[in-house]
């Protein structure tokens, strides 16, 4: 696969990486998603329209890029993403390097002791494939033993660095592993770029767009060092 040009995370000042997948016009996005992301011109000066300003319209679907999943995705009377407490993703947590190509699985986890209340992101070889073309389907995805191992220890929040939480070549754990987070209040953070930090402790501030009654919304995640 050929490479796409993408910027990489970088730090701040401050200690602050952006995490978040840039949205653009030749961005990646789930095969077979009905609307594909446009980011086009309405007005700018290049196209002599006698306006002296820039203004862009956007049109995508609310899973494109850095996004944060609501139970409303599964359940359409679950809670919506602008109800969302404001402090679900912000403050301290975690990103955990796994080494296994194929799936996170429980027993790779089990070595982390993991904690109640945790908000715990996984670093996969999947931050390597957002320089490429082409989607990735054989992604590492979590394993629906590991959910259910995630959900036994009441962790409060998931993030993976790829587009899905689940598989995209197995329905079945796509739909049970979302259901296990999502079930059990926990918020599912999808399309992280992971490949500038390295595992450990950070703080974490992620806050979706307020859509009313939305089942997901884009987010802005940046993390820094404990």
């Amino acid at each position: 696969m050929a490479e796409k040009m993408a910027s990489s995370p970088r730090a701040t000042k401050s200690g602050w990486i952006d995490i978040s997948y840039p949205l653009s016009r030749d961005m990646l996005y789930w095969p077979g998603d009905p609307i594909t992301p446009h980011i086009d011109w309405l007005y700018h000066p290049d196209k002599g329209q006698g306006r002296p300003i820039t203004m862009a319209q956007l049109n995508i679907n609310v899973h494109n890029g850095t996004h944060i999943d609501a139970p409303r995705h599964f359940y359409p009377d679950g809670t919506s993403i602008d109800e969302m407490p404001l402090d679900a993703i912000m403050g301290p947590a975690r990103i955990i390097e796994i080494k296994d190509k194929e799936s996170v699985k429980p027993k790779e986890l089990e070595a982390h002791n993991i904690q109640p209340g945790e908000r715990i992101l996984f670093k996969t070889i999947n931050s390597s494939y957002y320089r490429l073309d082409k989607f990735v389907e054989d992604y590492v995805h979590v394993s629906t033993e590991a959910a259910h191992f995630l959900r036994d220890k009441k962790i409060s929040v998931v993030g993976l660095d790829y587009f899905a939480i689940g598989s995209y070549l197995d329905p079945k754990n796509l739909l049970e592993v979302h259901k296990t987070f999502l079930d059990n209040g926990i918020w599912i953070l999808e399309t992280i770029d992971l490949s500038a930090v390295k595992a450990g402790n950070y703080e974490i501030i992620c806050l979706p767009l307020r859509l009313t009654q939305g089942d997901a919304a884009p987010a802005r995640a940046i993390v820094r060092p404990l």
